[in-house]
């Protein structure tokens, strides 16, 4: 039975590797300009070859496809320690208004220093972004005290996300500067636009992060059994409440900062991969959740780009249209098993 389990967590980090390979090369092929297989292959290995079509893979497209690996995996992981905080499979930064709250205070931040003229800066944003997703964190966590029952605290999530995104559209639409009318294709999220210093600032910040979060494996699988058997263990459940917060908002912020608000990736992916792996073991999850937040988001940018191309969709609506089947589904499921 355990060799079979091995074989079959093999298999599934082989599937989700081999596809990450694939969907990063039909992105760089993929766009307005098309590129052959031995275009690609001197201009990425070699380095050499036409300008133009240069220019187009190393500083539009591959900087892209890094963020939305590294965004994609980041908003999934961070959607999987939101669920163990919950013991919920629908709790996610999106639905729960922690999304949202990160994107009000980086809107106003940028509108608030756009207008004085100056230009935020990648630590800037992060740091509003965290401020933001701490904030609405603390009001989920005040409504989780008063109500019982995780439904009523998904419904306040959303509003408050509501609440929050409302305030958002409001600012920037009545913006003068043209910059800050701009905020308004950001704030429908997108990983456009990237550049290599981002790629720079975001791989150590989540890179960091989740290094720690891996490290937090072991009580991570020890709370997923209950409290009193995590204390048991001896771990600390105020401070590990607190870690899970805190790490969760650093990811999920990082990924607002950079692309807006992304939907449903921290919801769907990590019960997809639960249910692929047929275990919620953390030491597994964690960078089984990375690597299928990238291939997500991967698959999803790729179709924003290229269905109705030129026009781009945002990123948010395609994964909503991919994303929210798998929580219909997954409410569903814990709703039969409940009866």
């Amino acid at each position: 039975m355990e060799k079979r389990s091995h074989k079959r967590y093999e298999l599934c980090f082989a599937l989700l590797t081999a596809l990450l390979l694939l969907l990063t090369f039909c992105n760089i092929n993929s766009g307005s300009v098309h590129l052959s297989v031995p275009q690609v292959f001197q201009i990425i290995v070699q380095k050499t070859g036409e300008q133009t079509a240069y220019n187009i893979v190393w500083e539009i497209r591959l900087p892209r496809i890094l963020a939305a690996i590294i965004l994609g995996g980041a908003l999934s992981v961070s959607g999987f320690l939101l669920q163990t905080f919950f013991n919920n499979p629908i709790a996610g930064p999106f639905v729960l208004g922690i999304s949202s709250g990160a994107k009000l205070v980086v809107s106003l931040v940028m509108i608030f220093l756009l207008s004085r003229g100056y230009a935020a800066g990648s630590q800037i944003l992060i740091l509003a972004a965290f401020l933001g997703a701490m904030i609405s964190m603390g009001f989920i966590l005040l409504v989780s005290k008063k109500v019982k029952g995780m439904s009523m605290l998904v419904i306040s999530g959303v509003m408050i996300g509501y609440i929050c995104s409302a305030i958002t559209d409001f600012v920037v639409t009545f913006a003068d500067d043209s910059n800050i009318v701009n905020l308004h294709n950001w704030s429908l999220g997108s990983f456009s636009g990237m550049s290599w210093d981002n790629i720079r600032v975001m791989a150590v910040v989540i890179f960091v992060t989740l290094t720690i979060t891996f490290f937090l494996s072991k009580p991570m699988g020890a709370y997923q059994l209950g409290e009193v058997y995590a204390r048991s263990m001896g771990v600390n459940i105020r401070a590990f409440r607190v870690q899970l917060i805190l790490l969760s908002s650093v990811l999920s912020a990082c990924v607002t900062a950079f692309a807006g608000p992304i939907s449903f990736v921290g919801i769907a992916v990590p019960h997809l991969i639960k249910s692929m792996f047929k275990t919620a073991k953390p030491i597994l999850i964690i960078p089984a959740c990375f690597l299928g937040g990238a291939v997500f988001c991967l698959f999803c940018d790729m179709i924003a780009r290229t269905v109705f191309a030129p026009t781009e969709l945002s990123i948010s609506s395609v994964t909503a249209v991919f994303g929210a089947p798998v929580v219909i589904f997954a409410l569903c499921t814990k709703a039969a098993r409940r009866s």
